[in-house]
């Protein structure tokens, strides 16, 4: 028996005939009659009888009719909850980052969430994680966390897309990093052949780095020497800083924490780009506290890119 089969018997016993109750629920009579002989298959016992040419409930019809309102009453309950907690914009939202987003927003995150709060106005409550897996990883966390800021290179494969929302963020460039005093950071721009001869920091094999320094050593024709593998992009700053290795750092994202003497430097002649993004389950993307969230990771990656942009441009001296 379901829902609609005991809204159907409970509508009988207060309306007193089939066609009453079809006209009712916007059906036809048969399917009143249909849903009733489900009903009472399932049932196992009559629960309609005929008085004349009237349906009426029997004695079992009217135990369950009973029984059914207070189903019906506890789904319409169910439903005016879901529905508060799907439009509560202070809800408790869930949001997972790979490491170098997480030291990027997390903290301008949280503050303007808190103005807000300080504002008076309802604000989502966070609970934030940062999760270090390869690119495949990602859409898994879902399972766990409302919003998982991901990356992925542009020519890797697509998000699932039939089982997860994607918000697009960002396009963000890798950049190598060298030691200020390299002589190829008076260089404005580097190429795969210039630099596939240099010893290099790099990631793990399945994060982006690792994925760029392949192509690079494919476009040169020549496998670049690594001498670390190291995923923190901090950890990676200061390496390279210290001399005697190139690195490559995302270009928005990895600027908290760079150690003074580092120099970033485009690469062109290969795609070099990842898609930044956020995966979000169907279910929780209709969450008002969700929608607010991942409203404000937009407004602050494109707050990354206009810094990264400014710190960028010429200034006036070198300009002349």
């Amino acid at each position: 028996m379901d829902v609609r089969q005991l809204q159907i018997l409970r509508e009988l016993g207060e309306l007193g005939s089939v066609k009453a109750v079809a006209e009712e629920l916007l059906v036809t009579p048969s399917a009143v009659s249909q849903q009733l002989t489900l009903l009472t298959r399932s049932a196992g016992v009559p629960l309609t009888r005929k008085e004349g040419r009237t349906l009426v409930l029997t004695d079992a019809g009217r135990v369950l009719a009973g029984a059914g309102g207070a189903v019906v009453r506890a789904m319409a309950d169910a439903r005016a909850a879901i529905g508060a907690y799907h439009e509560d914009p202070a809800g408790t939202v869930s949001v997972s980052a790979f490491h170098s987003a997480g030291q990027a927003l997390f903290g301008r995150l949280s503050a303007k969430l808190s103005a807000v709060a300080d504002d008076g106005a309802a604000s989502p409550r966070l609970r934030l994680a940062d999760e270090d897996v390869p690119q495949h990883g990602f859409p898994a966390l879902t399972g766990r966390y409302d919003l998982v800021l991901a990356h992925r290179m542009a020519h890797s494969e697509d998000w699932p897309v039939e089982r997860l929302v994607v918000v697009s963020l960002a396009k963000e460039p890798f950049d190598v990093a060298l030691p200020d005093g390299h002589p190829l950071a008076a260089r404005a721009s580097l190429r795969p052949d210039d630099v596939a001869g240099e010893p290099w920091v790099s990631s793990r094999a399945g994060y982006s780095p690792a994925d760029v320094l392949a192509a690079i050593g494919a476009v040169a024709s020549r496998a670049p020497e690594i001498a670390h593998r190291i995923n923190d992009y901090s950890s990676v700053a200061s390496v390279v800083a210290g001399g005697g290795v190139l690195g490559l750092l995302p270009r928005y994202t990895a600027a908290l924490g760079r150690p003074p003497g580092v120099v970033l430097r485009p690469l062109e002649g290969i795609a070099t780009r990842r898609s930044i993004d956020l995966l979000i389950r169907p279910e929780n993307a209709r969450r008002r506290s969700v929608q607010i969230v991942a409203d404000v990771l937009r407004e602050l990656v494109s707050e990354l890119i206009a810094e990264a942009e400014e710190r960028a441009a010429p200034t006036s001296a070198e300009a002349r």
